[in-house]
Order: structure tokens, then C-alpha cells, then sequence
């Protein structure tokens, strides 16, 4: 029997975290901002910069989206909270209340982590590139189930993935490959998945059947426009020309079309053969490398910043993030390291959403 006090306090807690959510938003500052970008939209000149205006489009959409979402969850709960007072005893009322006070109890926590994602390129697409560790085929192997997982992953979001640069092993698997990411809060979500992943199963290519560990490291860097913020010198760079791989077509295998480009002072490589034309994936690779860049950039500050405060640690790059046992082995359990056990259908699925939340929950 569903109590109506029960209801109450419920209701109490939620408005609660929908206060601090309010708070964390800054919702008359988001209104400001609205405003400021619609009256930009509503210039004479606005469309003469396209790439600046589809840039504010975007974020007067995202902002727009958030007021809306947290003015909506206001207005469900408060109407929830008037019901629970007409209810009088009727049960199949009361559960009807109590049904939609767990769908408002869900959508509260989703935008709870939401709110977590304040970085600086958060709201940003992401640009993220897998590659295989040492291990040969069982490695490139492991790379193939990250990159399916990542994708079911969008696919579950709402997220469009767009496949930019790969390298298919020599038997099976994947060397490496770089694909984009466009969604709001994409970079937001996936920059918690930067590092190693470690996998330990027995491998479907030993006769012998014995237990093997995989390695696979993820890069994820903010999609970045060309704001003038990152300045890149043409003498600086390195352009190499390329066949693209892949099965043939009207232009695959036929030109030179694929572009690497190496940043000489950092020694950063980028590689793009997605697109028909050499210029779309000059800019396709110029793209990702100034976003490379931009997350250097914010590496080197943070590291920086650890230092004064005199506690130098290694930002995650080249770090064991997860490790993902197949195998039946009994590990300590640790949810920010480890994925336990976990079914192989959940991982091809894509089923991270809890270890992303969970993260970006106890981070802040």
C-alpha cells in the first residue's frame, strides 16, 4: 500500500536537488545569455559568417534546451505535488503519482550530471581515436569491441558518430581508428573514458584456450572551431599525401586523397581519409589537430596548476582506466577502475552510461 507521507517526502527531496540544480545552472544567467545570442541571430549580417553562425545556433540551442528542461521538471513536480493532495486514499491514483514521481526521480538525476558537465569544451563534439596495444590480433580485436561499444553508446544517446580516419589489423581487429562524436555534451560525457583499457578473457584465438590481457588505449579531445585561440604556422607543419585504404570505389585506393599531417614543435600526427576530396580531409585534419592542441593546451594548465599546489600526478594518459574481466575471476571492487564480470552483449551494446555518470558523480 503506497502511504501518502511517503509521497511527501519524496517530493521534498526532490525539490531540493532540483534547487541545487538551479543553482549550479545559474538559470536568470542562462536567460541573459539567451537573449544575448538571439539578438545576434536577429542581426542584418548574421549569416554573411556561417561557420560563426552555425557555432551560435548551436549554443543558443544548448541553452535554450537546458532552461526549457529544468522549467519543465519544475513545473511536472509541482504538479505531482498538487495531485498527491487530491489523491484521498484513491490507489490507483496514488500509484499513478508514485509512477510518474520515479520518472521525475530519474530525469532529476540525469540532469544532476548534466549540471556536472561545466568545463570549458563540455559542451563541445568529440574527437575520439582508439589504439591497439601490444598483444597483435588479440589486441586490434579489443579495439574493435571498444569501438562498437562507443558507437551502441551514441546510437543509445541520440549521438550522430561519423568515422574519420582507420586501420584495419592484418587478420582481424582494428589498429587504430579516429572517429567523431556530435551530440550536446558529447565531449562532456566521453572525456571520462580517456586512457587505457585493459581487457582479460580467453581468447577465441588460441587453440589452447588460455586466459590473455589486452590493452587498448582511447584518446578524446573537444571538437574545436577556428576561433583564432589556437594559432597554427603553416612552417610548422608536415603534409603528407596518401592512397586511402579501404575495399575500392570511385575514389578510394585511386588518388592521393587521404592527408597526414605532423605538428613539428609537439610531434602531434593527425590522418584523415573519410572524405572524396584531398581539401575536405586537409580540413577534416586540420580540424582534429587544433583540437589536439587546444586539449595539450589544458593538460599543460593542469599540470601546471598541480605543481604550485605541489602535487604532481599523471593525467590519465597511458593510465589503466578499467579493466573489463570476461574471464571468471573474482577482482576488488572498484567502480571508478574496474568493470567486474561484466556480460559481453553489455559492452558490444554500449551499456557505459552507469561507469560515465558514476565518474562524473563522485569527480566533483
Amino acid at each position: 500500500m503506497i502511504q501518502i507521507d511517503e509521497l511527501k517526502i519524496k517530493v521534498k527531496d526532490l525539490q531540493s536537488k532540483l534547487h541545487g540544480i538551479g543553482e549550479s545552472l545559474n538559470v536568470p544567467k542562462l536567460q541573459e545569455e539567451l537573449a544575448a545570442l538571439t539578438e545576434q541571430q536577429h542581426r542584418a549580417d548574421f549569416w554573411e559568417d556561417v561557420k560563426n553562425a552555425q557555432q551560435v545556433s548551436q549554443r543558443a540551442k544548448n541553452v535554450e534546451d537546458r532552461i526549457s528542461s529544468y522549467g519543465k521538471l519544475c513545473k511536472r513536480l509541482a504538479d505531482v505535488s498538487d495531485l498527491i493532495e487530491l489523491c484521498d486514499g484513491d490507489e490507483a491514483m496514488l500509484a499513478e503519482t508514485a509512477d510518474e514521481l520515479n520518472r521525475i526521480d530519474v530525469d532529476v538525476n540525469e540532469m544532476h550530471v548534466t549540471t556536472l558537465l561545466n568545463g570549458k569544451f563540455d559542451m563541445n563534439n568529440a574527437i575520439c581515436t582508439l589504439h591497439a596495444g601490444a598483444g597483435g590480433t588479440e589486441a586490434q580485436d579489443w579495439v574493435q569491441m571498444l569501438y562498437r561499444m562507443y558507437t551502441r553508446y551514441c546510437e543509445r544517446r541520440g549521438y550522430k558518430y561519423t568515422e574519420l580516419d582507420r586501420l584495419d589489423g592484418e587478420e582481424a581487429g582494428i589498429k587504430s581508428v579516429t572517429f567523431k562524436v556530435d551530440g550536446a555534451n558529447a565531449y562532456g560525457y566521453l572525456k571520462a573514458e580517456k586512457g587505457v583499457h585493459r581487457l582479460v578473457r580467453i581468447s577465441p584465438f588460441d587453440a589452447n584456450k588460455r586466459r590473455h590481457t589486452s590493452f587498448a588505449s582511447l584518446e578524446v579531445m573537444p571538437e574545436l572551431a577556428s576561433d583564432g585561440e589556437i594559432v597554427i604556422d603553416d612552417k610548422d607543419l608536415k603534409i603528407d599525401t596518401y592512397r586511402s585504404s579501404g575495399a575500392g570505389g570511385q575514389h578510394v585506393n585511386k588518388t592521393e586523397s587521404a592527408i597526414r599531417i605532423t605538428h613539428l614543435p609537439t610531434g602531434i600526427v593527425v590522418a584523415c581519409q573519410n572524405e572524396r576530396s584531398q581539401i575536405q580531409n586537409r580540413e577534416q585534419a586540420m580540424m582534429m589537430l587544433r583540437s589536439k592542441l587546444a586539449e595539450l593546451k589544458e593538460r599543460e594548465q593542469m599540470e601546471e596548476a598541480a605543481a604550485i599546489k605541489g602535487e604532481i600526478k599523471k593525467i590519465e594518459w597511458g593510465s589503466q582506466i578499467r579493466s573489463y574481466v570476461f574471464c571468471p575471476y573474482t577482482l576488488v571492487k572498484d567502480h571508478r577502475t574496474n568493470f567486474e564480470n561484466p556480460n559481453v552483449g553489455d559492452v558490444m551494446d554500449g551499456n557505459i552510461q552507469p561507469f560515465i555518470e558514476d565518474y562524473l558523480t563522485k569527480a566533483f
